[in-house]
């Protein structure tokens, strides 16, 4: 059996921004580009998730599941066109959600599932 590793720890919010356990990578709190537009920050978070991944030797391909989360749900109708840019046509699975965030200048954060197949 694999040992899980867990990486970028943040120790004041007890969490990981990316742990691997077998072949798949869970990647958190995905946000840039914030008190940005909807569309720098959606490109902004998925910046982030593109340099997490290429930490552990992945690429945006490798991408199978993404919650994605909007401070306004209707913000969603940015979201398509940017996955078409970015991820060419290998899409994941991803559900979206509406929240709220701590921060006022957050619109949009992503949570990602990687495979290393």
């Amino acid at each position: 059996m694999k040992e899980i590793k867990r990486m970028e720890i943040n120790e004041e919010w007890a969490h990981s921004g990316i742990v691997e356990a077998g072949d798949y990578f869970f990647i958190s709190y995905c946000m840039g580009n914030e008190g940005q537009s909807i569309e720098n920050q959606i490109n902004g978070a998925f910046d982030v998730l593109e340099k997490r991944l290429e930490s552990v030797g992945l690429k945006l391909e490798s991408v199978v599941k993404m919650d994605c989360l909007f401070k306004d749900i209707m913000d969603i109708h940015f979201l398509a066109s940017i996955i078409k840019e970015r991820f060419i046509g290998k899409y994941p699975a991803r559900k979206a959600f509406e929240t709220k965030f701590l921060r006022e200048g957050i619109l949009f954060q992503i949570d990602a599932i990687g495979f290393r197949g």
